[in-house]
């Protein structure tokens, strides 16, 4: 039995596509490098609540979704280079790979940089305790630690490039693997904070903005001198000239970025303005819970992006097709792996985090079933991302992200905090009828017009 056992596994790991092969193993390798990186925030989670607060974690939460939107502003540049690169690697065209990557790293950091002394200056006029709503309870200045988190998250913004170039490189366990760094370090230095201090927001802060900064700054030095020593950036190879290629490509990102950025990052400042931090918590934790979901099928399609860019660059279009129909398959498996999740959540919440915050039922309902609308949507905007067919994708990820906040608005006021997640639910609804409509025209090459775009 043991035999037959690891003859299929070799036959799983050995016979198949090319392309096919390097996604399993990608999988195998991401699979336990994420699980392990699940594991770590499941239980740091907890571990900030009791080092500070539900009422300061909720803060924190806030401050992080809100400097998250900087990610927006390299107006699509590491999606385009990931891109590029997959191509570039695809048809052996090699010659402007490192001028890309260094362009890539120059754009952002000036962007990072007016984008931070901008936010400093302008910034400085506003009363930031007022904007999040926090009680008087909590008698200190937020804007520094907001400033700090700031610099935290540009920092990541200018580094972030490796990742790109991982998984264009097919490599995107070990961009999985960096993320894991990052969170173990961030995990140890909280657990010794909670042993011999008391809380403290500012130095969770810089430990939880620092610690993947320093984790990038790290990996990247040592992959560039190994094993990615081709595609190290260099200084002389900068040509802001020649990037219009790279800045027009990542641009149709950029507005799929901040569409997404508004349907994913907007829901924590929603709350805390009309529900108050407290809330936030509870929303991160039913949130947290259910993206086991997004998580564990973000593990299986990250490779898949590049692999799209690959096949189609190459008219395999059969490949595609089972492809696709494989990732469907798995979405009805983490469908009913969600109902089960569901049915699980009061007694899962109450062992982790314990008897003093209760969720209510319809916000993990609704968790249940908005993390299969994005699972739904990932696999076909993989495809669309991977092919550089943006323009419908585009369309309809701003109109729907600017329905989202007054619909969330409207929904918070009448149902609660559960609010929120139905008014994601409606959206992704709607735009993953239209992305799947565009898909099968695409893979049946009937697309014309915008739908061919």
């Amino acid at each position: 039995m043991i035999s037959t056992l690891s003859k299929k596994v070799k036959n799983f790991l050995e016979i198949g596509h090319e392309r096919t092969l390097k996604i399993k193993k990608n999988i195998i390798y991401t699979f336990l490098i994420r699980g392990t990186s699940v594991l770590i925030g499941f239980m740091l989670l907890p571990l900030t609540i009791h080092y500070i607060d539900g009422v300061q974690y909720g803060i924190w939460i806030t401050i992080a979704s809100m400097v998250a939107w900087i990610n927006t502003f390299d107006i699509g540049l590491s999606n385009g280079l990931r891109n590029k690169l997959a191509h570039s690697i695809a048809i052996d065209e090699r010659e402007n790979i490192v001028k890309d990557i260094a362009n890539t790293y120059a754009l952002l950091f000036i962007i990072a940089s007016i984008f931070f002394i901008s936010f400093f200056v302008v910034g400085s006029f506003f009363n930031w305790n007022m904007l999040f709503n926090i009680q008087k309870s909590i008698n200190y200045d937020i804007w520094p630690i907001i400033l700090i988190a700031l610099g935290g998250f540009c920092l990541q913004f200018i580094l972030q490039p490796i990742n790109s170039i991982l998984i264009a490189t097919h490599q995107p366990f070990r961009s999985a693997l960096i993320l894991l760094i990052g969170q173990a370090l961030t995990f140890i230095l909280i657990f010794f904070l909670k042993m011999f201090t008391v809380g403290n927001l500012y130095i969770l802060v810089i430990i939880a903005s620092g610690s993947p900064v320093f984790t990038l700054l790290v990996s990247g030095f040592y992959l560039y001198k190994t094993s990615l020593k081709n595609f190290a950036p260099k200084f002389d190879a900068i040509q802001l000239k020649k990037s219009s290629g790279l800045v027009t490509t990542g641009g149709m990102f950029f507005f799929i970025q901040l569409g997404a950025l508004i349907l994913f990052e907007t829901d924590n400042i929603v709350i805390t303005k009309t529900l108050g931090p407290l809330e936030v918590t509870n929303f991160n934790i039913a949130f947290k819970y259910f993206s086991i979901i997004t998580v564990a099928f973000g593990v299986i399609i990250t490779p898949y992006w590049s692999a799209f860019t690959d096949a189609f660059a190459k008219n395999d279009f059969k490949w595609i097709k089972d492809s696709i129909n494989k990732m469907l398959f798995v979405w009805m498996f983490f469908a009913l792996f969600s109902i089960l999740l569901y049915f699980l959540s009061a007694t899962l919440y109450r062992l982790w985090i314990g008897e003093n915050i209760v969720i209510p039922s319809l916000l993990s309902i609704s968790l249940a079933v908005y993390v299969n609308a994005v699972v739904w949507n990932v696999i076909f905007a993989y495809l669309l991302n991977g092919i550089g067919k943006l323009r419908v994708e585009l369309i309809m990820m701003v109109s729907t992200a600017v329905l989202n906040i007054p619909l969330s608005v409207f929904l918070i006021h009448r149902i609660g905090v559960s609010g929120t997640v139905i008014a994601n639910i409606i959206v992704f609804l709607i735009m993953n009828v239209t992305i799947t409509y565009q898909c099968k025209l695409i893979l049946n090459k009937k697309a014309k017009g915008i739908w061919n775009r």
